[in-house]
């Protein structure tokens, strides 16, 4: 193992920080590890290192650079790895190693169906930095997002299954029969199939005010970032289910959890609505927005704005968690497959895009219904499809015969 002198600060409650970790083992490299939470000297180390901002993973490097909040693509540039797949030519490209991903990698290995997964950061997508899942079924006592997520990722590399991390995708295309897909590196990968399961990413609500203070009292993981702000009131703008199971997990933190909605009643469901509603930490706001966020490096307060009376206050929370709403991550493929008037990748009945033997799961595609479950579900769906398309496909071949 090299003796690269690293030391990662951060939390164990960070999603951020553990995968940081894990990549950083996966590379047999070794780091130091200091918990901001238990070492008073490290928490004022990540401050200064970030102006005032306590951000984390803050890794500091043997030539005294540091790298915060890096992705892994990132880390693996700095540490001068080259991340690549052990061949060029696979059965099936699985882009994105979040549950439908994973899934769909299981299914289609167990089929013999050679299998290679592209994940750009960390393996679990948002299911790996979510806080805890109640309705995933067979887990009675509930389950946490990340745990779930490594089992997954363990399951799939026992049925023999290549992960690839550390690299984004920038294009994709097809050759003949062939798809092509182009890492960010310049490596060129070639497969029979192709599974698109990048997931999505959380809007901004583009007021002013929001870019400078991100990560400065504005944040988007309730997970990730809840605990830095122990005993202070929070603000949660979305009153969705993600805006509200965000907000009553925030509640194990907060002095008091204050919901934001621009409509006049919550989007979330009925059981979340009633334990929001009976949550003595919690206040929902109804038919309000927000105006700017105001500070200098941090966070001071929140200009918010009644829409009825068109009345202006000002509240003073420590953090502001923004769920609003999700992109889809179709940057690479925007102008190779359709996408919907959301952006969303659009596809058949059998998952198939408009680009034969591309196929899309998960939150990413057109009408999915954004939970774990409905996603592990189109990535077996979709595998199956796959596996149908693949016979065909040699059928043909077969038929004309190559």
């Amino acid at each position: 193992m090299p003796e690269t002198k690293i030391t990662v600060y951060g939390a164990p409650w960070c999603p951020d920080c553990k995968r940081a970790k894990q990549f950083l083992g996966d590379q047999r490299i070794r780091y130091n590890w200091v918990d901001i939470d238990q070492d008073e000297t490290g928490r004022h180390y990540v401050q200064q290192a970030n102006d005032g901002k306590q951000i984390i993973p803050t890794i500091e490097f043997e030539d005294g650079s540091i790298l915060v909040e890096p992705t892994n693509a990132e880390l693996a540039a700095k540490l001068g790895i080259n991340p690549k797949a052990r061949r060029e030519f696979y059965d099936l490209i699985v882009v994105g190693g979040g549950p439908a991903g994973l899934t769909a990698a299981i299914y289609a290995a167990r089929e013999g169906i050679e299998t290679l997964i592209v994940e750009r950061s960390g393996v679990g997508g948002q299911a790996g930095v979510t806080e805890r899942i109640d309705n995933y079924p067979g887990f009675a006592q509930g389950v946490k997002e990340a745990d779930l997520a490594d089992e997954m990722r363990t399951q799939a590399e026992r049925f023999g299954v290549e992960i690839l991390p550390a690299q984004a995708i920038t294009g994709l295309m097809v050759d003949g029969d062939h798809k092509l897909i182009t890492t960010e590196s310049g490596d060129e990968y070639c497969s029979k199939a192709v599974l698109l399961a990048t997931g999505s990413r959380y809007q901004r609500l583009n007021v002013p005010g929001e870019e400078d203070l991100i990560g400065a009292g504005i944040h988007f993981c309730a997970t990730c970032d809840g605990p830095l702000y122990k005993g202070q009131d929070m603000v949660v703008v979305g009153g969705g289910n993600s805006g509200v199971e965000e907000g009553l997990f925030l509640t194990k933190f907060a002095n008091k959890v204050t919901v934001l909605e621009v409509r006049d009643q919550l989007g979330a469901s009925q059981i979340l609505r009633e334990k929001a509603a009976g949550h003595p930490e919690m206040e929902v706001r109804l038919g309000t927005t927000v105006e700017e966020f105001r500070g200098n490096g941090k966070l001071s307060s929140v200009v918010i704005k009644n829409v009825a009376s068109g009345e202006v206050e000002e509240l003073t929370p420590g953090a502001v968690f923004i769920f609003i709403g999700l992109d889809p991550n179709v940057d690479f493929v925007r102008d190779t497959v359709d996408l919907d008037r959301f952006g969303f990748i659009t596809t058949r009945p059998n998952l198939e895009t408009s680009m034969d033997g591309v196929f899309a799961a998960g939150d990413v595609r057109g009408g999915s219904t954004k939970q774990v479950a409905s996603a592990v579900g189109e990535g077996a769906t979709a595998a199956l499809m796959i596996r149908q398309f693949s016979e065909k496909d040699q059928g043909n071949r077969g038929y004309k015969g190559d």
